[in-house]
């Protein structure tokens, strides 16, 4: 596995991260023991950036963390965040980026995970109601105590992000960025830039839909919430499945699968870029890992964009 450096301060992740929510949130059925064997298997071939937050499965995407945690902490870098608020019974509430909350929601993370300290630390969304500046200086101060290494932000705009930079360097800003969602090109990704922010991908295969595998809603399990989101919608889906019909040409040109090619293109937009694709499966885990050395040319990626422009998708992202 490639490596690349997030931000300023040093922090080398694996260049294909792994998102964890769908462990334990979200995507349908799932089976712990299985997701315990992913997440070795993810270490065993150098799949070292894990993205996890404690409103994932209520906290018990950080515990299922925990248990590899417990004996393989010092081959992860460790990447949680906070702020969206669900009850108990998974209901959204609101977000919080009050200082005292801050540090009440990293020291429950913390016990969660089982370990000392995080790696990356984000602000999951910004809470209009809290200026970014008091909530990255409670998060600074996690730094200054140990219990945070760097800091992340997510979601949000470039003077946002210039605000939040000049309380304290951040290390990367996490972001939907796929194929078929490029909001963030533009004015986000030239603050990054300028400022020296890693941008992590999330979706990066859009919620999985540009894998090629899902050709219908039948295909989606009755809880599986992307059967509410508008993009995968009857009407939608229909007109989305020609975006993936250039996607699947172009990988069978390039002797890849249609997610390969959908992560080396992030992997090509800059060496800043790092995705996260999210798997419950060891075997698609090393589909993923293997996009590193899917190599496009720049015939390849004038030929990708002219089919799959900015804001090409059918409906909005949620």
């Amino acid at each position: 596995m490639k490596t690349r450096m997030l931000g300023k301060g040093g922090l080398s992740v694996s260049a294909i991260g792994l998102g964890c929510m769908g462990m334990s949130d979200f995507y349908g059925p799932r089976e712990e023991s299985q997701s315990l064997g992913t997440l070795n298997h993810a270490l065993d071939v150098g799949v070292n950036f894990w993205d996890t937050a404690d409103m994932y499965g209520l906290g018990g995407n950080e515990r299922l963390l925990g248990k590899v945690l417990a004996k393989r902490r010092d081959e992860v870098v460790l990447a949680t965040k906070f702020g969206v608020v669900r009850n108990a019974e998974g209901e959204f509430t609101g977000l919080d980026g009050r200082p005292e909350y801050v540090r009440k929601a990293c020291e429950a993370s913390l016990r969660r995970l089982g370990t000392d300290h995080i790696d990356l630390y984000y602000q999951h969304r910004m809470d209009p109601d809290v200026p970014i500046e008091e909530t990255v200086g409670a998060m600074a101060r996690l730094v200054e105590e140990g219990k945070v290494r760097h800091l992340g932000l997510c979601e949000i705009t470039a003077d946002e992000l210039r605000r939040a930079a000049a309380v304290h360097p951040i290390t990367a800003l996490q972001y939907e960025y796929s194929l078929w969602t490029r909001e963030v090109e533009g004015d986000i990704l030239d603050a990054c830039r300028e400022l020296g922010i890693g941008l992590v991908a999330y979706s990066p295969m859009g919620r999985g839909f540009l894998t090629g595998k899902i050709k219908s809603r039948n295909d989606l399990s009755p809880d599986d919430w992307r059967l509410e989101n508008p993009r995968f919608s009857e009407a939608n889906l229909a007109r989305n499945l020609k975006l993936v019909e250039t996607v699947e040409a172009v990988a069978r040109d390039k002797g890849c699968t249609p997610a390969q090619l959908a992560l080396a293109w992030l992997l090509a937009q800059g060496g800043d870029v790092v995705p996260i694709p999210g798997t419950r499966r060891a075997e698609r885990l090393d589909e993923n890992a293997a996009a590193v050395d899917v190599g496009l040319s720049a015939e390849d990626l004038r030929r990708i964009d002219a089919a799959l422009p900015p804001g090409t998708a059918s409906g909005e992202r949620y």
